[in-house]
């Protein structure tokens, strides 16, 4: 019998610090995420009204092309910008947060331009439909190599692709400058269910050998407010719409 005391005894403590060990990492991801937000952040009903309420689509959209507030990065497109950086709202959650920027256009697929918002090197995957990377030198941190991440860029089936022909599927390191034209805003959401047109732009991070991460992940990617000069973290809670200061 005190051998098997000993043993439950034992048994509970490994399951007690197994479950502390939960503990700590569940509020270590709600902190990095940005506190106590839930999926009722507000950003689809934005959203829903700037794709359906005239009165407001003359005023609350950003220009693509344009710097903000002196930051290094131009906006990279036209539109309302409406999921945020590490956003619960569905089809994302409080486990699973958006990793970039949404910005929304209005008008037909495949006429809303892209730009590219920072010089550096374009690189297209072979079997990338509606989706390009571009290979940064930080402008906020010497010496760090970062890359931003452009996608939606095809028709809702995802065959026909609106990235800009110079661009080809398998391109590799090509040399951009700040504002080239990229593509067009696109539905095509892969297998997932289509979120209106927009374009989406996440900032991400690289492993040790210099290649770029998993951009699904929010640990890879990085907050875009201070390359983008504006609040673009919903961790802060930023007042809607988001305007640009153009200097």
């Amino acid at each position: 019998m005190p051998v098997m005391r000993r043993f439950l005894q034992r048994l509970f403590l490994v399951m007690f610090l197994g479950l502390m060990a939960v503990g700590i990492g569940v509020a270590y991801r709600w902190y990095r995420a940005g506190g106590a937000a839930s999926n009722d952040s507000g950003s689809n009903t934005y959203i829903y009204r700037w794709l359906t309420d005239t009165s407001v689509q003359s005023s609350w959209g950003i220009v693509g092309g344009v710097v903000c507030n002196d930051a290094p990065f131009m906006l990279p497109s036209s539109g309302f910008i409406g999921l945020l950086w590490s956003d619960p709202a569905p089809p994302y959650a409080d486990n699973r947060r958006h990793t970039g920027v949404d910005i929304f256009g209005l008008g037909a697929p495949n006429t809303v331009p892209i730009v590219a918002v920072y010089d550096g090197w374009l690189t297209r995957e072979s079997d990338w439909k509606s989706t390009v990377i571009i290979r940064h030198d930080d402008p906020l941190q010497a010496g760090r190599t970062i890359w931003t991440y452009y996608t939606h860029m095809a028709n809702r089936a995802g065959n026909v692709s609106f990235i800009a022909p110079s661009f080809p599927a398998g391109a590799s390191e090509m040399f951009v400058k700040q504002g080239t034209m990229l593509g067009y805003q696109g539905e095509y959401a892969g297998s997932g269910n289509p979120i209106a047109m927009h374009v989406h732009l996440s900032i991400v991070t690289s492993d040790a050998a210099g290649s770029y991460l998993n951009e699904a992940i929010l640990d890879n990617t990085l907050d875009p407010s201070p390359y983008f000069g504006l609040p673009l973290n919903i961790g802060a809670a930023p007042a809607r719409p988001i305007q640009c200061q153009a200097p």
